[in-house]
């Protein structure tokens, strides 16, 4: 078959026909030279490691090693030229290497395989991207404890399917965001532990007989310790799957928060106010100031747990230990950690400047019955009913008060003796939003004193 026809067949993309195509699905350096300082790092340390051990001569080790710095001080400075043809980032770095010190630089290969090479690049820059969740995490908690300690006492509704169910304080809801940011906190941390290992010296998926020392290596990048099984080190991405999974569990608690901060921007709830900084206008109507930022933040969710499925239908079906379909791990995770990083960065932003209208939090939280448990507890507590009688009776208190157009707090008592002769005056101490989020002091709960402790906590815990 002829060039020409060729090209036909493949839809004119590609003007050197099948070789071209082959050169493109199998060409990585587009994305991967993203792992070049990854990649530069596990060289020096494994060139240094060859020398110690007396695979390769002193001065071969150093010449490699001064070479590698020159290539990593050209791709930072963006002079370096990228070769597709060279397919991926070592095979880059390596053919530089060998421009700028010689026959010396194919003796870095010794020993390992591009298996073992790109496994350890990878699992550096992903335990990267664990450092800098841990960074944006912490930041997004002082914020988030920023806000409760500001407003422990300020009290708003509390919803449940959204739905104005008991008042609650605006430090209690924005304690509610510490203590799932911080689960993430616990599980990056937790993740990047088990992800600590070493692939370096697995060589292509038997190791080597070559005498290397590997706990050498591992201690130079910063690893725990060497990975114990040649076939896995070249074959697990459980690293990255992990790191997807807690990114996408984080992922969906942004996303809730940001939801929450566009219904509460609206107009209908006048709850916050955001900066000018995270809001755009419109183009058309110019009374609008669009939460954009969090509405950007919910959407941008959606990437990151697409890369959580396709890398997981990536690695579902391989046979161990290397296959080339896992070069198409990295994308994914690239883009995955480039979001969850805007998302974490934007959220922080939006909650230090946030402003929290404390006269429409109290005025929604006073509004459609808030205060009815503390009513029926109220009746057991102090008539002694049992609850479910008590619970009766509320629910035809509020039935009154919905019928008169009032809140409960504004039924006069004969009204309400009406329904219980009981009931004295003492029952509208317990009917104020106020009263209400104060007696609620069970450990965890929503009183401005439990705020405060918990926030303490948290400040304790974070120095």
């Amino acid at each position: 078959m002829t060039n020409s026809a060729s090209n036909q067949m493949w839809g004119g993309r590609f003007s050197a026909g099948p070789d071209a195509i082959m050169e493109a699905i199998n060409a990585s350096i587009g994305f991967d030279q993203r792992l070049a300082a990854q990649d530069i790092a596990g060289s020096r340390a494994h060139a240094a490691m060859l020398a110690a051990v007396g695979i390769v001569s002193d001065s071969d080790a150093r010449a490699m090693r001064e070479g590698l710095l020159t290539v990593l001080s050209e791709i930072e400075s963006g002079t370096f030229q990228f070769s597709t043809a060279l397919e991926d980032i070592h095979m880059n770095v390596e053919a530089r290497l060998k421009a700028l010190i010689g026959d010396a630089a194919g003796r870095l290969h010794t020993a390992r395989s591009r298996n073992d090479q790109v496994a350890t690049d990878f699992r550096l820059w992903v335990r990267d991207q664990c450092d800098a969740a841990e960074g944006g995490l912490m930041a997004l908690i002082r914020a988030l404890l920023g806000q409760a300690e500001a407003g422990a006492d300020w009290v708003m509704p509390g919803f449940t399917h959204l739905q104005t169910a008991q008042p609650v304080t605006w430090g209690h809801h924005m304690m509610a965001y510490v203590e799932m940011f911080a689960r993430d906190l616990s599980r990056i941390r937790d993740a990047r532990r088990r992800m600590n290992e070493s692939p370096l010296g697995a060589a292509a998926l038997a190791g080597t007989s070559f005498p290397i020392d590997r706990a050498m290596t591992a201690e130079a990048l910063g690893f725990d310790r060497p990975m114990a099984n040649s076939l896995d080190a070249v074959s697990d991405r459980d690293f990255a799957l992990e790191f997807l999974a807690v990114a996408s569990i984080s992922a969906m608690h942004l996303s809730r928060f940001a939801e929450e901060l566009v219904i509460w921007s609206s107009a209908q709830f006048r709850f916050v106010t955001l900066s000018d900084r995270f809001s755009t206008g419109s183009s058309i109507m110019p009374q609008k100031k669009n939460p954009d930022a969090a509405e950007l933040i919910r959407a941008k969710i959606g990437r990151i747990f697409g890369a959580n499925v396709a890398l997981m239908t990536v690695m579902k079906g391989l046979p161990l230990a290397y296959s080339k379909d896992m070069q198409e791990d990295k994308e994914q995770v690239f883009d995955a950690a480039d979001n969850w990083m805007l998302a974490l960065a934007a959220m922080e932003g939006m909650v230090k400047d946030m402003t929290a209208n404390r006269e429409s939090l109290r005025k929604a939280a006073a509004s459609g019955f808030s205060t009815a448990t503390d009513l029926a507890d109220w009746l057991v507590r102090v008539l002694g009913l049992p609850f479910r009688e008590a619970h009766h009776v509320t629910g035809a208190l509020v039935a009154m008060a919905e019928r008169a157009g009032c809140d409960l707090p504004e039924l006069p008592l004969d009204d309400m003796q009406s329904v219980h002769p009981g009931i004295t005056t003492d029952v509208y101490e317990v009917l104020t939003v106020e009263a209400s989020t104060a007696s609620r002091t069970s450990y965890g709960g929503t009183a401005p004193t439990q705020v405060r402790a918990q926030v303490a906590r948290w400040k304790e815990i974070l120095r």
